[in-house]
């Protein structure tokens, strides 16, 4: 592990380029899921992104379907589903910047998931971080238009989803990474399709190539992450993936025509710096870091 330090610099610019990664995919979700079905999107999502890891399946072979724990894969794959789902949802209904903040309740969720499901101790630092972070959702959302709406809820729930996918992925990582990767893309696209049949609507012209764009972005972000969080001290890179928020918060302005509110403003800082002390304080409890942002769908 002695080259981490040496690397930071390198894990900082795969970082951000998955920051610019997922991002661009989200403001081409929200621009085209005006136009199409969430399901619809969400099924463009996964084909193309499949057909852009097709190269690293194809050279492993079906050994990279391989697995003892069936049970996990499936776990992983309906939060990883679920969080397109709801993810898309909330970012086609909701402002740009508020879909991405409360994007970054993850931490939160998976602390909870640990607690509850997998008996872990979250002490008292911990505990009070992880409340204050829902304070910062509650401020954002309560006093303003939007509220505990369906699309509000959507983006919580997409966190939670993503929170039980990353909680699988920690606990077996080491010994399913790559079949992690495979499950998903494959197992993904066959989740989806009967959704997205049900609310069919044909692309047309330029809709397939924002579908096209999506897929391979988002996967490419996921690529930069893990590379940049391989590379690189969690504690150093992570927060660069708040970086996500400043372009939301520009592109929300000058491409989609929202105003970002006191509220929204507010809340976001109450999330980011909850999310950041829990990042710092795991990295002092632990030998090596792990990294808070996760990995997104």
């Amino acid at each position: 592990m002695a080259h981490l330090q040496t690397d930071n610099m390198r894990g900082a610019l795969w970082m951000l380029a998955s920051s610019v990664c997922f991002a661009s995919s989200g403001m081409a979700v929200k621009t085209i899921g005006a136009e199409l079905p969430v399901p619809v999107v969400a099924l463009g999502r996964v084909v193309f992104g499949l057909i852009f890891i097709l190269p690293i399946l194809v050279r492993h072979g079906p050994r990279i379907f391989y697995t003892k724990q069936p049970g996990w894969h499936l776990l992983r794959l309906a939060g990883s589903t679920g969080s397109i789902l709801f993810g898309f949802y909330a970012l086609t209904h909701l402002p740009y910047a508020t879909a991405v903040s409360l994007s970054f309740t993850r931490p939160f969720f998976i602390i909870l998931i640990a607690m509850i499901f997998l008996g872990e101790i979250v002490r008292w630092r911990r505990g009070i971080a992880t409340l204050m972070g829902f304070v910062g959702v509650v401020i954002m959302l309560g006093p303003t238009d939007i509220g505990f709406t369906l699309p509000a809820l959507s983006a919580l729930a997409a966190a939670a989803s993503v929170s039980i996918a990353l909680s699988v992925i920690r606990r077996h990582a080491a010994t399913e990474g790559h079949a992690f990767m495979s499950w998903f893309f494959v197992g993904s696209v066959i989740l989806l399709a009967p959704v997205a049949a049900y609310y069919w609507e044909t692309p047309q012209g330029i809709q397939w190539a924002y579908l096209v764009f999506i897929g391979i972005v988002a996967s490419a972000g996921q690529y930069c992450l893990i590379r940049s969080l391989m590379i690189a001290e969690a504690t150093v890179v992570s927060p660069i993936d708040y970086c996500q928020i400043i372009i939301a918060a520009i592109a929300g302005y000058y491409i989609f025509g929202e105003e970002v509110t006191i509220w929204t403003g507010i809340g976001t800082v109450v999330i980011v710096l909850a999310t950041l002390y829990i990042l710092f304080r795991e990295a002092r409890l632990k030998p090596v870091p792990e990294a808070t942002p996760a990995i997104k769908e």
